[in-house]
C-alpha cells in the first residue's frame, strides 16, 4: 500500500514536448514545461526545460528555466540559463543567472527586458529602507556565454 503523502508531494503538471498550451494553467504542485505554454500561469514552482517556453503572465514561487521566457514573470526565486525575450519583465527576490554545465557550454541570452530584484515594493505613502526596494536592470540585447579558460601553453 503507497503512502498518500509521498504521491501528492511526487505529483507535478507536465507539459510535454511537442505539446503546446493555449489559455490559463492553474496547479497546485509544480509545473514541468517541455513544449510550449502561451497564457496565463500560477504554481507553487515552474521549471522550463532545454527547448519549452512560456509565453504569458506568469506568478510562481520559483522559477528555472533552460528554456525560453517571454511576458510578465513574478516570482520569489529565479533561476534563469536559457532565453529571455524581448520586451519581458521579470521581478524576484532573488536572481540567478547559471553560465555552467558539466556536459556543454551553456549560454544566458538577454533580449530587451526588465529585471526587478529585491523585496516587494512599499503601500503608497510608506516609507522604506533602501535595501526593501528592488533594484531594477534594464538590459539590451545581451548574450552571456560560459567559455572555459585557455589551455596553458607552458609559458610564463
Amino acid at each position: 500500500m503507497s503512502d498518500p503523502k509521498s504521491t501528492t508531494h511526487d505529483r507535478k503538471t507536465l507539459v510535454e514536448e511537442g505539446t503546446q498550451f493555449k489559455g490559463s494553467l492553474s496547479s497546485n504542485c509544480p509545473i514541468e514545461v517541455k513544449g510550449r505554454v502561451e497564457g496565463d500561469v500560477t504554481a507553487p514552482s515552474l521549471t522550463v526545460a532545454v527547448g519549452g517556453a512560456v509565453h504569458g503572465k506568469v506568478k510562481v514561487g520559483e522559477i528555472r528555466s533552460q528554456g525560453e521566457l517571454a511576458g510578465e514573470f513574478d516570482a520569489d526565486v529565479v533561476q534563469l540559463s536559457g532565453t529571455i525575450k524581448d520586451n519581458t519583465v521579470i521581478r524576484a527576490k532573488s536572481l540567478e543567472v547559471k553560465l555552467s554545465s558539466p556536459t556543454s557550454k551553456m549560454q544566458v541570452i538577454f533580449g530587451e527586458c526588465e529585471l526587478e530584484v529585491g523585496g516587494e515594493q512599499p503601500p503608497a505613502g510608506v516609507a522604506a529602507k533602501p535595501s526593501e526596494h528592488p533594484k531594477t536592470l534594464s538590459v539590451r540585447p545581451t548574450k552571456i556565454e560560459s567559455v572555459p579558460p585557455p589551455e596553458p601553453n607552458g609559458t610564463i
